[in-house]
């Protein structure tokens, strides 16, 4: 264990790298996102609003593990964890496949599966999830490194996945494609204003939307407030065949003290 400050400092060891070569570091506050015509994040969109874990303080409450392209880590009841079938493009995470992450420090987080029990690992290496507490094999760092991640268990090995039979395992001390994840949360879903694309004027009824254009077109050298009294019939009629704006025109036209509808 007294070898793991090297891991820390050196962060990821990528296989085949050469240890003299300086490596561009990534700004961590580099946020910037792919986005479609429509302005959206095309990778959110994708993953069901499941956003992507750019640093260690994204990394809590309910988060998914993901390996290649939408497949998850999946806790199995038997205390072992395995990788979930491929998903759909716009579909998150299966319910077994969603894990909570609890903060340790500001490096190291634990995860819980929906079983109730702590990820680690046993001596041959596999994650398991049998732990009712936080422990030291239960810690877990992010190591975050030229726009890639990969997990860290306490053995100083990277969580990857076994290709013979698909489970998850701990067990090489270098990160290459094998051992990059996504850890990803759910991104707070921003409630759309029904109202947002009318008119501030034009909100309420219609004797309501009458008076708000009074106040803001309608002016009295005495300040005071006039509004048609006529009936409202043909100011209903307009909204609904698109022309409100001319018949309220039309209405303060008819106000003989108004110069400014003129």
């Amino acid at each position: 264990m007294a070898d793991y400050g090297l891991f820390k400092k050196g962060k990821l060891v990528l296989k085949g790298e050469k240890s003299g070569v300086k490596r561009k570091k990534k700004n961590k506050h580099d946020k910037s996102v792919k986005t479609d015509d429509s302005g959206i994040d095309a990778d959110l969109l994708a993953h069901g609003n499941w956003a992507k874990a750019e640093i260690t303080s994204d990394i809590t409450g309910s988060i998914c593990i993901e390996f290649g392209c939408q497949t998850y880590v999946k806790a199995m009841d038997n205390g072992c964890f395995t990788i979930g079938p491929p998903h759909d493009e716009g579909d998150g995470p299966l319910p077994e496949e969603i894990l909570t992450a609890v903060v340790i420090n500001d490096e190291k987080v634990a995860f819980k599966s929906g079983y109730g029990k702590y990820l680690g690992y046993d001596k041959e290496g596999n994650v398991i999830g049998k732990a009712d507490a936080i422990g030291p094999l239960e810690h877990w760092e992010p190591i975050f490194q030229d726009g890639k991640l990969a997990l860290l268990a306490s053995n100083r090995c990277f969580m990857s996945v076994r290709p013979s039979d698909d489970s998850v395992v701990v067990v090489s001390q270098t990160a290459s494609e094998n051992e990059y994840v996504q850890v990803r949360y759910m991104a707070a879903v921003k409630e759309r204003d029904p109202l947002q694309d009318i008119p501030t004027e034009e909100r309420g009824d219609i004797s309501e939307i009458e008076v708000n254009y009074v106040r803001k077109f309608q002016k009295f050298q005495d300040k005071k407030l006039r509004v048609n009294t006529g009936s409202r019939v043909e100011l209903a009629k307009a909204k609904n065949e698109g022309t409100l704006h001319e018949a309220l025109l039309d209405r303060r036209s008819k106000m003989k003290s108004d110069r400014y509808c003129k």
